[in-house]
């Protein structure tokens, strides 16, 4: 009954099968006939049979031809840019990396979504666990007014991960510039929070933006508790949430939780257990990062997993973060709030950066990190070097070749254990 279906009203579709239908019978007829002309050895019955096979192709190809474009048409949506055969390829890559390691990403900022772009060119197996601190902009609204999660950092790696057409990844980034209330909001923070308010959950809310921008992997929040960034200063000073503490433009000594005890998200603990890979970093190291591994239930889960767990050191230094940090002072403070054994491998960009983009971010009290990879080594860990520099007015990670470089090693190591075994 399903294929009486294909003949209903206002499908267009009933005269191209019987143009199929009808070319097919043709080329049925010729060939049954087929052995009777060349019997008669006639020139121009033999011309008649040839006419009728090539017109009974033509009519097959024009029938399968315009089903073919109604389809497509009726599949694809009207503002998908790319040509089809982009669209099919896309598809057939995003098949074969079903079958790339688990990835475990862990972070906030800009430096978690830019991350992003890259890993999801090489696995779709990705989990990618968010910071739930940020106090900012239009998340720190949302999170005193509406009492959620702050959605800015989840949005971004929403986007990041999408592969809905064009029009839905703009529509989520764009930000509200006029309107009392709504100014500095972006719609995708209103979207996020207005879905929570409506399931009653800020899971359910990321997985349905999840599902309106089609994205590869899964994007959690680190703790579905409101957490609150705590700093305390060298000179003895302490300043309650992010904003703050990077407004003191002062040096840290310690970044705790507050509350202290929050619970992790279960399924962030889930795909920690099942990773093959896990990458801390690029972002802010004391409000990015630090924030989801001083979550105890995380941190244990890090030190229980098996997988491979990779630093990206930043490029340039955060002023009232990491003002005058090295490279190893990076992972000095990483290992000194959490574990040593949390780190395998640092992850280093040794481009280098253009002096007039260096000159203006030292306008605004930020510099070029120091590569002390020596230190870093003495201490045990391996450190992998590379050209991951993407200089377009703003220092950071080239994202594709971040992640390439992230996963060539993994798989040389994995290959490399093979091996011996």
């Amino acid at each position: 009954m399903q294929f009486f279906k294909w003949l209903y009203p206002g499908l267009g579709i009933k005269r191209w099968i019987i143009l199929c239908a009808l070319g097919l019978g043709l080329i049925v007829a010729v060939a049954l006939f087929a052995v009777k002309i060349i019997t008669h050895k006639s020139i121009l019955l033999g011309a008649f049979a040839t006419a009728l096979l090539i017109f009974g192709i033509f009519l097959v190809y024009m029938g399968i031809r315009n089903m073919v474009r109604i389809f497509v048409r009726t599949l694809v949506s009207p503002y998908q840019e790319d040509p089809l055969v982009d669209l099919v390829y896309q598809k057939r890559q995003i098949e074969s990396l079903s079958r790339g390691p688990r990835a475990v990403v862990l972070g906030g900022g800009t430096g978690l979504s830019t991350l992003l772009q890259g890993v999801k060119l090489m696995t779709n197996n990705i989990t990618a666990i968010v910071t739930v601190t940020d106090t900012g902009g239009s998340s720190g609204r949302l999170r005193d007014e509406m009492d959620v999660l702050p959605p800015g950092d989840i949005r971004n790696c929403l986007v990041a991960l999408a592969d809905a057409e064009p029009l839905i990844r703009n529509l989520f980034q764009y930000r509200f510039e006029e309107g009392n209330g709504l100014h500095g909001h972006s719609f995708g923070n209103l979207f996020i929070t207005a879905l929570s308010k409506v399931t009653g959950d800020f899971e359910k809310a990321i997985r349905a933006s999840s599902k309106v921008l089609a994205i590869r992997g899964r994007v959690l929040p680190s703790s579905l508790e409101k957490v609150t960034l705590v700093g305390e200063f060298m000179d003895g000073s302490v300043a309650e949430g992010e904003t703050n503490i990077t407004d003191e433009h002062k040096p840290l000594r310690a970044i705790r939780l507050k509350p202290k005890e929050c619970r992790a998200t279960p399924e962030a603990l889930d795909a920690i257990g099942n990773a093959d890979l896990i990458v801390m970093g690029p972002g802010s190291l004391y409000t990015s990062i630090l924030p989801n591994l001083l979550i105890e239930e995380i941190r244990e889960a890090l030190l229980q997993s098996e997988a491979y767990k990779v630093f990206v050191i930043n490029i340039m230094t955060q002023p009232g973060e990491t003002d005058g940090f090295s490279a190893y002072d990076h992972l000095r403070t990483l290992v000194e709030h959490t574990d040593p054994r949390l780190v395998d491998v640092c992850i280093v960009n040794v481009n280098s950066v253009p002096p007039a983009i260096v000159a203006k971010y030292q306008e605004r009290g930020a510099g070029l990190v120091k590569l002390d990879l020596d230190l870093i080594r003495e201490k045990g860990y391996r450190v992998i070097e590379g050209e991951l520099l993407k200089a377009d007015g703003q220092v950071r990670h080239d994202p594709e070749a971040l992640a390439r470089l992230i996963f060539d090693h993994y798989l040389k190591r994995q290959r490399a254990a093979a091996s011996v075994r």
